[in-house]
């Protein structure tokens, strides 16, 4: 059995000669002065102080030294190993310093400057309209009345005298909720709510029927399946044509502005009698003889349509249980939508529903 090697000379192991010590070590020391960046020094890292190393590689050779031997090398290759650490520690928290003030200076933001933290939202114009107009006629002293949107088929043609054999039942483009044995329909106009408070109240009666109503419409600039009316009802003793104009012109003031005045047409309703198309004086010319001829929004005839009206017909009166002896009243209604295009210029009806907050955030919160 071969006795230790007891004269092996560490000076023939090259990585372990001190000259080569001192190489890798200044290798490695020029190195990370020369990195600057921190990705740099990740790769230093790895090169001259990770497991394949060349100091690293050296420390491993000591093991094979004899024990005489091991002391001094490894100082030596220790304190080459440590003086590479500590560089590359002190390095890598220069050049962290750099780094993190240049990004101070690149990323800076003044938090001086005022910003707004949330968008300022905007209801939408058809719920803002129909709210004011809510509130013209609670000022006048009427009552907003509202009905379910699905609705007889009696409540919405026959008690209006639109019988099953009507003319006019065919000039409602209407949405059938089967089955068709239920007779429901998706209201056509917001009358129903009419009908239905003569049927549950008794006169006087001042109601506004604001709402959503349907009809079979293909959409396009100026039409909509889903649209919006607000109707009125004024049941009452000795009510005639002329309390109806003086309403509709109130109304016409408060939406459109001072100066607005309407004029009746000789018209045909069937839940009305005497009936009437109700114009707007135009809110643009005012029907000025110097500006009506160029006017682009009545076209130069001074008026734009607004709506239908009249006096109660008779037999809408009893079918609803009210006595035509003793009461008369007026009704009304105009499109929403119209209202609103009309009076802010609008083009095109489906900006209405789009849903773009572009269109909505203009209007604000409120009319």
């Amino acid at each position: 059995m071969s006795a230790p090697n007891s004269d092996y000379d560490p000076v023939e192991v090259t990585p372990l000669r001190a000259d080569e010590v001192e190489r890798m070590r200044d290798a490695a020391l020029e190195a990370i002065a020369a990195a600057d960046s921190v990705e740099a020094l990740k790769q230093v890292k790895i090169d001259h102080v990770g497991d394949r190393s060349p100091l690293a590689l050296a420390n491993r050779e000591i093991g094979a030294l004899p024990p005489q031997a091991r002391k001094e090398v490894g100082q030596r290759v220790g304190q080459a190993r440590g003086a590479v650490n500590k560089a590359l520690a002190e390095r890598t928290a220069q050049v962290e310093a750099v780094e993190f003030e240049r990004r101070l200076a690149e990323e800076a933001v003044d938090v001086t400057v005022p910003v707004d933290m949330e968008p300022v939202g905007a209801r939408h114009p058809l719920t803002t309209i129909q709210d004011h107009v809510a509130d013209i006629f609670v000022a006048m002293g009427w009552e907003i009345a509202e009905g379910p949107e699905v609705e007889a088929e009696w409540l919405n043609f026959d008690a209006l005298n639109l019988g099953p054999d009507h003319p006019a039942r065919t000039m409602m483009d209407t949405f059938w909720v089967a089955p068709a044995e239920a007779a429901m329909v998706l209201r056509t106009h917001t009358s129903p709510v009419q009908a239905r408070t003569m049927l549950t109240r008794q006169p006087p009666i001042y109601i506004a029927c604001p709402g959503r109503v349907f009809r079979t419409d293909e959409p396009d600039a100026t039409h909509a399946p889903v649209f919006h009316q607000v109707e009125g009802l004024a049941i009452d003793e000795g009510l005639s044509m002329a309390h109806l104009k003086g309403t509709l012109d109130h109304l016409a003031t408060a939406i459109y502005g001072e100066g607005t005045t309407t004029r009746f047409r000789p018209s045909y309703f069937p839940f009305t009698e005497p009936s009437a198309e109700v114009d707007l004086l135009c809110y643009v010319c005012h029907n000025d003889p110097a500006q009506v001829a160029d006017c682009p929004t009545c076209r130069g005839e001074g008026w734009v349509e607004w709506g239908g009206c009249g006096v109660v017909n008779p037999r809408v009166l009893i079918a609803c249980g009210v006595d035509p002896e003793r009461y008369s009243g007026f009704a009304f209604g105009m499109g929403l939508d119209r209202t609103i295009t009309s009076r802010y210029d609008i083009a095109d009806l489906r900006d209405l529903w789009d849903g773009d907050i572009r269109f909505t955030e203009p209007f604000g919160i409120g009319l």
